[in-house]
């Protein structure tokens, strides 16, 4: 699949970030030259710190709301990951100015970098919260509902002005709409921590994690190495048909977050057998939340070849694994 980047150059915006360095990781393992830009505002160092004194790999400090930071990074590029944004419903709840001029303006400021760099394929991360209020499941990639958060609304707007560019520039574009990404790297830590890691981290404290809710909502966690394979397939596919799209990327099967808490339990009391006797507690649904998610990944699957090889299960079996390690 990678034959098509030799000799090629591919910046990772938001690279020091969780799916950013597992991007950078495989790129870099396959001899593709990986030039990150990350202002760390959420990236962590410790994230790429492997690959600094790799011969192919280049390392930008930047701000992606900072024009010139864009144009520098996107030099002598060919291809674009992007994946540079403030994400966290809660978050652009609580600051919707900041969520918007990182991910409206700097998401702009990053195609019109691209278009005047001539990249061959601009490949970005767009996001399931596009379906808002639609209740209809599976999500299919061309109905979409209201938003139900600024956050929403600008990985919403995110898609459209890739839409704009492809028509108006020519620049060919691809969107992967990510439903609840999780693996290694996902940082535990802060007030908006994800779900998968911030749980393990408790449990491997025996402390107990709430659940926001009764446990029924659910969502279709999807382990990294099946977000990588997409990237990856997004920007060597050589199917026409499948430029200038927007694609869910999951794996297409629902947990319960009763469930989810369960398998941790579980894997983790492999290690540790007082876990398994940890309870879990519950608080109110939080603003801003949908009750279930679910992806069709049929459209990936038919025009990008798209074949998640991890279950939610085999996911959070290594997932747990590297935390056991690293935490």
């Amino acid at each position: 699949m990678l034959q098509a980047l030799q000799g090629k150059t591919v910046l990772v915006t938001g690279g020091a970030g969780f799916i950013g360095s597992n991007l950078i990781e495989t790129l870099l393992h396959n001899n593709i030259k990986t030039v990150c830009l990350d202002n760390f505002a959420t990236g962590k160092r410790a994230n790429i710190a492997p690959f600094l004194n790799h011969a192919n790999f280049t390392l930008i400090e930047g701000d992606i709301r900072d024009i010139n930071h864009c144009h520098t990074a996107c030099k002598d590029v060919d291809f674009v990951l992007h994946q540079a944004a403030l994400g966290s419903v809660p978050r652009s709840i609580n600051d919707p100015a900041t969520t918007n001029d990182v991910n409206i303006s700097g998401f702009l400021n990053m195609l019109i970098a691209a278009r005047d760099a001539k990249v061959t394929r601009f490949v970005y991360a767009a996001s399931s919260s596009t379906y808002g209020d639609h209740e209809a499941l599976p999500k299919v990639e061309d109905t979409i509902g209201k938003p139900l958060s600024p956050y929403a609304i600008t990985k919403y707007v995110n898609e459209l002005y890739a839409d704009i560019f492809h028509k108006t520039y020519g620049l060919d574009t691809i969107g992967l709409r990510y439903f609840n990404v999780f693996g290694k790297r996902q940082d535990p830590n802060g007030a908006y921590a994800a779900v998968i890691p911030k749980f393990v981290q408790l449990l491997v404290k025996h402390e107990s994690p709430y659940i926001n809710g009764d446990g029924s909502y659910s969502r279709d966690f999807t382990y990294i190495d099946n977000v990588v394979q997409m990237n990856l397939k997004a920007i060597t596919t050589s199917n026409q048909a499948a430029l200038n799209q927007v694609y869910n990327v999951a794996y297409g099967e629902r947990t319960t977050l009763l469930e989810l808490t369960t398998l941790l339990k579980n894997y983790l009391s492999e290690f540790d057998p007082k876990i398994a006797d940890v309870p879990i507690k519950h608080r109110d649904n939080r603003a801003g939340d949908i009750p279930h998610s679910l992806a069709s990944i049929e459209k990936a699957k038919t025009l990008l070849n798209y074949n998640p090889e991890y279950s939610v299960s085999q996911g959070l079996k290594a997932a747990v694994r590297w935390y056991w390690d690293h935490l």
